[in-house]
Parts: C-alpha cells; sequence; structure tokens
C-alpha cells in the first residue's frame, strides 16, 4: 500500500477526519489535484521558480557531503519573508493544514531550500527530522513538514523515500554522518523488516505533509535532471523551546489567502528572513 492521497481542487485543503486517520496511521499524506497538478499551479510554481533562482537567494547555498563526498545543496531561512515563498509557507493551504493535522496553532520554524545538481546531488541519509530538533529544546514532536516538488521528483534524480508508520517507533538515536546528522543504522534496518518503504514521485506542485518522526532518505541523483523542494517545517505553538542558537523562538504565524501566491510579485526583497550561514551538525 502507498501514501493516501488527496486533491486540492478548489485552491484550498480541507483536513478530512479521513486524512487526519492517515496522518496519525502513515505518519504522512500526499496532496494532488488534477485540476492545476498539485498544491501549487502552474503560475504559481512559475514565480517560485522564479524567487529560488534569484542570485541574492542562492548565495546563500552551501552543501551538506554525504558518504561518497556527493552534495545536495540547501538555502535555509528562519522567518518566512514577504516575497512568494513566504507566501506559500503562509498559505492557508499549507499553514492551516498543518495547524488541523498537529492539532493546534502552529509556527513557522524553518524553510528549506534543498538542490540535487544533475549527476553531482548527493544523499541524505535515513533520519528524523525530530532527530536533531529534539536537541534544539523542542520536547514533545509536536511538529511536521511539507515537502513541496519543485521540479519532478522520481528514482533516477533522487526522490524521497519514506517508511510508512515509522513515527510510531518515536525518535531514534541520530550521529553525525560524513557532515550529516543519521538515524542509528542498525535500527533503521530493524525497522525496514517492518515498516514498508515508499519512494514518493512527485510532480513538480505536488506536496507531501508528514510528521517529524517518519523516518526518510533519498538517495542521490544520477539523471540529467535537477531536483528542487521547497522543505516547510512547522512547530507547535505549545511546543515552543525559546531562542535557541539554532532556530529563534515562537512567532506569530500571519496566514494569507492563497490567492496571495498567485498575487505576489516580490521575487527579490528577502528582508526578515534571517538566513542561516553553513554551520556544523549538532
Amino acid at each position: 500500500m502507498g501514501i493516501a492521497e488527496y486533491e486540492n481542487k478548489d485552491n484550498s485543503l480541507n483536513v478530512t477526519d479521513d486524512a487526519k486517520r492517515h496522518f496519525d496511521e502513515d505518519g504522512c499524506i500526499i496532496n494532488r489535484c488534477f485540476d492545476f497538478r498539485g498544491l501549487l499551479s502552474d503560475s504559481e510554481l512559475q514565480k517560485v521558480h522564479r524567487t529560488v533562482e534569484n542570485p541574492e537567494l542562492v548565495k546563500h547555498q552551501y552543501g551538506r557531503p554525504d558518504k561518497k563526498g556527493k552534495e545536495p545543496k540547501l538555502v535555509l531561512w528562519q522567518h518566512p519573508g514577504n516575497d512568494v515563498t513566504g507566501m506559500v509557507a503562509r498559505s492557508r493551504k499549507v499553514a492551516e493544514t498543518c495547524q488541523e493535522l498537529l492539532g493546534g496553532e502552529v509556527y513557522h520554524y524553518h524553510t528549506k531550500l534543498i538542490t540535487k545538481e544533475p549527476y553531482i546531488g548527493g544523499t541524505f541519509e535515513w533520519h528524523q527530522d525530530y532527530g536533531y530538533w529534539y536537541k534544539y529544546g523542542c520536547l514533545f514532536p509536536d511538529m511536521m513538514t511539507v515537502f513541496v516538488a519543485l521540479d519532478d521528483c522520481n528514482k533516477e534524480n533522487g526522490c524521497l523515500q519514506v517508511l510508512k508508520g515509522s513515527h510510531k517507533c518515536g525518535r531514534i538515536d541520530h550521529l553525525i554522518v560524513a557532515e550529516q546528522t543519521g538515524a542509528d543504522v542498525e535500527r533503521v534496518q530493524e525497522i525496514e523488516k517492518v515498516c514498508d518503504l515508499i519512494h514518493v514521485e512527485l510532480k513538480a506542485g505536488d506536496a507531501l505533509f508528514f510528521h517529524c518522526n517518519v523516518l526518510h532518505t533519498s538517495s542521490d541523483n544520477t539523471s540529467g535532471n535537477q531536483r528542487r523542494a521547497l522543505v516547510i517545517a512547522y512547530n507547535r505553538a505549545s511546543n515552543d523551546p525559546g531562542p535557541h542558537e539554532k532556530h529563534p523562538g515562537y512567532t506569530p504565524l500571519h496566514t494569507v489567502e492563497n490567492s496571495a501566491i498567485a498575487s505576489c510579485e516580490n521575487f527579490s526583497d528577502f528582508s526578515g528572513k534571517d538566513f542561516w550561514a553553513k554551520q556544523p551538525q549538532a
């Protein structure tokens, strides 16, 4: 069995009891829409592309080498801002969906732009997001991630892989692997025996909503096509650890109507986003 999929025909997401049940049981759900292809429409996707290709954003990019020395590239920012990517993170169809799935007010924890370049884009080791967010002072796993495909994601270019239902295993010990934080390998091998491995192949504009304890990985990009994703993390307001050296504390999330993505013309003013410089993993 794969991951439950839900359509977004009216440019809004209503978290049904069935969707919530799948999220609680499987740890993740896919949003697709066959009317305008995905969480993001073609016109919204074009605006996001224009924004993430801006040199003023790209200059903050850094790599995280895997065991083979290949590098996936990242740009990370702490606050959503008012550019097109900020409108995506603040949109009701993203933020309020997370709020409903987590059962309470959420705030923007951070966003990453992840790029796997053709042939040289590297692997992300098996990990849970909460495997290191726990170390940042977050007491409860009341957190989640929205993986928004900006390009088609498939097995050849290193799509996301998840162990369905693995969030029920709880937090697993994590260690430094190359320059990445990876889950205990022996534990993952045991979990692989009982949880289905799903290759999450997405079309550009589709999104995967997943719990912070879901084990996930992605292989290197062996194709001639780049693979980019906007990866937006949210935390329950009640789980705020306060200011931390890695991430700021709770900041109220000012949501916007879904139409704000299409109407936004800010492709270059990234003030207030608070970009990360590359730091050692911990």
